[in-house]
């Protein structure tokens, strides 16, 4: 895949987001197809933080093929979107905006249109036809495909030179933050701060956020705030070497069997009867949801 599919705009610029009639995933046929992954494995240069290449590491992710990557990768990416609308836009009906219970003027004899009250839809100040109610636009996407569409993503990144991977440097801000500094450092590595980047870290220490906070283009992000929307608005990728493991275990290829993939949704929420019995709440044996034994 190459480096120019890296961009919301390209999952989403050519598709149509007008619903067929089948809905918004397609034929029913379709709406979960089976899904395939591969492994793809990508060599990363690994700098210091002077921006001397210090050694290589490898990213081993699982991956959807050419064929459906970017049928994946759009789905999960209208999914977050989706499901970040709060859906509190609301609107009052003739019945619930205020006033209007008298009848302006009589029903003849004025030479005028009739009207029965002040708050009809058709003169302003009155209700709202058919305007939008709170709503959940949330819709749901699996497990599997949501991490298969970020292992995809990352593994394109990979691919497409636009990731590499710096040894820890938070030793370097360990006296007192400094942005000029980080400046410097992103420049080294080869990084235009005019452009947009994240930085994967598994723990941001303060004076890094600190100094790092007031670059607009640049996201500090941890594997608890990692999303699919700023890995494709992103340029370039950044992984520590705690972060680039973190990746490996998590979207590795050793991580889910291959026929994991192939189970349906209900075997994966299923849990075995001798499990439910040794289940123990989180309050401990013996104690109560709210503390009292």
């Amino acid at each position: 895949m190459a480096s120019a599919a890296l961009s919301p705009s390209s999952f989403l610029g050519p598709l149509s987001l007008r619903h067929g009639p089948h809905g918004p995933h397609g034929p029913r046929s379709l709406r979960h197809p089976r899904l395939q992954v591969r492994a793809d494995q990508a060599t990363l240069p690994v700098l210091s933080f002077s921006g001397d290449r210090v050694g290589s590491a490898s990213l081993d992710l699982r991956s959807a093929p050419p064929s459906t990557a970017r049928a994946v990768v759009h789905r999960a990416l209208l999914t977050d979107q989706q499901n970040s609308r709060r859906g509190t836009a609301s609107t009052l009906t003739r019945g619930e905006v205020r006033g209007g219970g008298r009848k302006p003027y009589q029903q003849k004899k004025t030479g005028r249109a009739r009207r029965g009250s002040q708050r009809t839809p058709l003169r302003p100040g009155g209700g709202v036809i058919f305007g939008p109610k709170p709503r959940d636009w949330s819709i749901k996407i699996n497990r599997k495909e949501k991490r298969l569409a970020i292992s995809t993503a990352l593994s394109s990144a990979a691919s497409a030179a636009d990731a590499f991977v710096v040894e820890d440097f938070s030793h370097q801000f360990q006296a007192a933050p400094r942005t000029k500094d980080f400046v410097a450092a992103l420049r080294r590595w080869g990084l235009d701060p005019s452009h947009k980047a994240i930085l994967l870290m598994t723990d941001l220490p303060r004076n890094v956020w600190l100094s790092a906070r007031n670059i607009g283009t640049l996201k500090m992000l941890t594997p608890r705030t990692l999303n699919l929307f700023d890995i494709l608005d992103a340029r370039k990728l950044v992984f520590t070497r705690s972060a680039l493991d973190y990746l490996n275990d998590m979207y590795g290829n050793n991580n889910v069997d291959s026929d994991d993939y192939d189970d349906d949704e209900s075997e994966e929420n299923e849990a075995l009867p001798d499990q439910q019995a040794d289940a123990v709440p989180e309050g401990g044996e013996g104690e109560s949801s709210d503390g009292t034994s």
